[in-house]
């Protein structure tokens, strides 16, 4: 009791408050997102995204060897279709020589240790920006589960590590362990987006990629019937538990900041690592602040990837990871 036990004593200075931290970053820490393009020399702002980048191929080996160099050493690949290339079933999405597996070769040649965990969605690849096929005026989950598990299988033989399922069909992660494991791709993993909320938080993502569901009578004109009410809490546990029978190795909420409740919930219930996805309105809010000097962009930003982790995050997904990684060293 006090005066007895006085807490500011380990706080006097920054050495006694850097000792008995609790919760500390480092580069094992992230996940590094990186777009795809097509074509040659590119590397293109995205405008809701400053400072982030959609790379061709010859750039993102480019880009991938200077992640390793500063010890970040995993990235989750998204790609950006040609609209010609877009239909309802995603039929792209298994092209043995499509942008994201040849994105997957390019990095693996590019630095082989590096860990390429890739998208697994048909929102990329959807003419109607949706991340399953449509029928009915419905969202058809076993079709596209389906359909899913054919992506995920061409993604490993191309050489990804681990697939990362961000859809949120019903039982789409037993069918792709299953398919892969009747393929012999025993040792790829699957790190699914297992309590992916409807979030308003997904705007410039949509934008970096030129997915967003398309406003069309016939077609729902949001994501709610498949991502998660945001009200909800148990919802996600239970989505989580079901995702891991079904053989994930790794779970994943999302978004971030504003779910510390969730994800201290699955890591609490959880007997496999979790993953945060820190999404790209989190980091347009930090980047619009601190443009107009309302906001110290590197110390919110410490603040809040240091939040996510000690919320429970084994893995954090952030844009800013090589900004972060640049502050710590």
């Amino acid at each position: 009791m006090f005066p007895l036990r006085r807490n500011r004593r380990l706080r006097t200075n920054e050495s006694i408050r850097s000792l008995v931290r609790e919760t500390v970053l480092s580069p094992n820490d992230f996940l590094v997102p990186l777009f795809v393009v097509e074509g040659k020399g590119v590397k293109e702002e995205i405008p809701s995204m400053p400072n982030y980048f959609r790379y061709s191929l010859d750039l993102l080996e480019q880009e991938v060897k200077e992640l390793w160099a500063m010890g970040l050493k995993s990235v989750l690949v998204f790609v950006k279709v040609p609209d010609n290339l877009k239909d309802n079933k995603g039929t792209e999405a298994l092209n043995a020589n499509g942008l994201m597996q040849r994105a997957v070769k390019t990095i693996k040649n590019a630095v082989p240790e590096m860990i390429v965990m890739t998208d697994v969605a048909l929102d990329p690849y959807s003419s109607f920006g949706h991340d399953g096929i449509i029928g009915h005026g419905q969202i058809l989950n076993d079709e596209t589960s389906a359909v899913l598990a054919q992506m995920a299988l061409s993604h490993a033989q191309a050489g990804a590590d681990f697939v990362a399922p961000s859809d949120m069909m019903d039982g789409r992660i037993l069918e792709m362990r299953e398919t892969l494991e009747n393929n012999g791709f025993f040792n790829t993993g699957i790190m699914s987006y297992s309590a992916k909320y409807a979030s308003a938080h997904y705007g410039p993502f949509r934008d970096a990629l030129n997915s967003a569901p398309v406003d069309m009578q016939e077609v729902p004109k949001d994501k709610k019937t498949y991502q998660m009410d945001y009200h909800n809490r148990t919802e996600a546990v239970r989505e989580t538990r079901m995702d891991i029978e079904e053989g994930a190795d790794i779970v994943m909420v999302k978004p971030g900041i504003a779910y510390l409740d969730i994800v201290r919930e699955i890591k609490n219930m959880s007997e496999v690592p979790v993953a945060v996805y820190q999404v790209s309105g989190e980091y347009a809010m930090i980047k619009a602040a601190a443009e107009r000097g309302w906001l110290d962009h590197d110390a919110i930003m410490l603040e809040q990837t240091t939040a996510i982790k000690r919320a429970g995050a084994d893995i954090i997904a952030s844009y800013f990871a090589k900004d972060i990684v640049k502050l710590l060293k």
